[in-house]
């Protein structure tokens, strides 16, 4: 629900009545993952998605019904092998999704989505099953362990949300937390989506090349904050490099042991120049860091790998690196190597193989898969 933040907030700003489908749980090859949303408002506008177009007829249908009956609902969608033109997910998945009407009242949500809407970090739990009074609670929860609204089942419950949700908006993810109604962390018939909206996580770019621009563009397009950063003020500068986000003219390890960096940070070196890769790398692989990538042939590879030795990199640290950079496309062009590059990026993110579908037997949206906070 948050990814509409935008939206709602205007809607809510207009004083307009709508609904939120949001799909709270997925299983088998379920097109959607928990947190995505379609919102419907009273005069009848829609926006996001919940299904990817299986089922958003039906869950249109159930948010004006939310919004006339004012209650919190859920809804499952499955595949019907019995009726061919039954509702349901053509992938042969499910998914449950919770309808909630907003005509008045939801402060911890309105804050939410204010609070997404303005690009500030902020949790969003709310109870998707359990007892029925409990059903559609919400509790905000803010980075400095402040919260508003709550779950309805008293402070001990209200405490352990805040703590589980708290672990989630730190690393920017959106998951299902299991607890008990006493609060205690144990599974035990309540379970809570908590969806995360934090600042876009960060891609820097060191070596102001060609196939940098071309990343940069394929960065942006991923949703991430683009940093290029490199040591020689000709080539770092903002005509080269129109798309990105902030230009930093720097040695590379110095800027990198100065700026920010988290576990979702996507490190990328594109250098491939001793003087400028061994002590960045030697720095980038001691962060606890998403991806660290460095182009190069494999010649490149090997005396970059025996000088890191020198420098001190435990194999260990080693292990962590990603070169030669990207998949195996055959690309030549930037754009090509950028799109090599994104997806191995993606697939690190995702526990991807990057090998073909076509063949491979291997569900196409997995639920047993546990997204990385990249």
């Amino acid at each position: 629900m948050l990814d509409l933040a935008g939206s709602l907030r205007e809607w809510i700003e207009e004083g307009r009545d709508f609904a939120v489908a949001t799909v709270v749980a997925v299983g088998g090859s379920a097109p959607r993952p928990p947190g995505a949303a379609l919102a419907v408002s009273a005069d009848g506008t829609a926006v996001g998605s919940v299904s990817g177009g299986c089922v958003e007829g039906a869950v249109y249908d159930l948010c004006l019904q939310a919004l006339q009956e004012g209650e919190t609902l859920v809804e499952q969608f499955g595949y019907s092998d019995e009726d061919a033109f039954a509702v349901g997910l053509t992938c042969g998945g499910t998914i449950d999704v919770m309808i909630t009407p907003f005509a008045g009242g939801r402060r911890a949500e309105r804050a939410a989505l204010a609070a997404a809407a303005r690009s500030e970090p902020v949790a969003l739990a709310r109870v998707v099953r359990g007892p029925s009074g409990l059903l559609g609670q919400a509790l905000l929860v803010r980075p400095d362990g402040s919260s508003d609204g709550g779950l309805g089942g008293g402070p001990e419950l209200d405490r352990a949300a805040l703590d589980r949700a708290g672990a989630l908006l730190d690393t920017g993810r959106t998951g299902t937390v299991e607890l008990s109604e006493d609060g205690s962390h144990c599974p035990g018939g309540l379970t809570l989506l908590v969806e995360s909206a934090a600042p876009p996580p960060r891609m820097i770019v060191f070596g102001a090349i060609d196939f940098a621009a071309a990343l940069v563009r394929a960065g942006g397009f991923l949703g991430y904050h683009v940093t290029v950063c490199d040591a020689r003020p000709v080539f770092a500068t903002r005509a080269r490099f129109p798309q990105a986000d902030e230009i930093v003219v720097d040695w590379p390890d110095r800027y990198l042991r100065r700026t920010e960096t988290d576990g979702r940070t996507v490190l990328c070196v594109l250098t491939h120049d001793a003087k400028f890769d061994i002590p960045l790398l030697a720095e980038a692989l001691r962060l606890p860091v998403a991806y660290v990538g460095a182009m190069g042939s494999r010649r490149t590879h090997e005396d970059r790998n025996r000088r890191l030795r020198d420098a001190g990199v435990s194999e260990r640290e080693l292990a962590r690196l990603r070169s030669p950079i990207g998949l195996d496309l055959g690309a030549r062009t930037p754009e090509e190597t950028a799109v090599s590059i994104a997806a191995e990026i993606v697939a690190a993110r995702h526990g991807g193989t990057g090998a073909p579908l076509t063949g491979s037997g291997r569900p196409i949206h997995r639920a047993d898969r546990e997204p990385q906070p990249v």
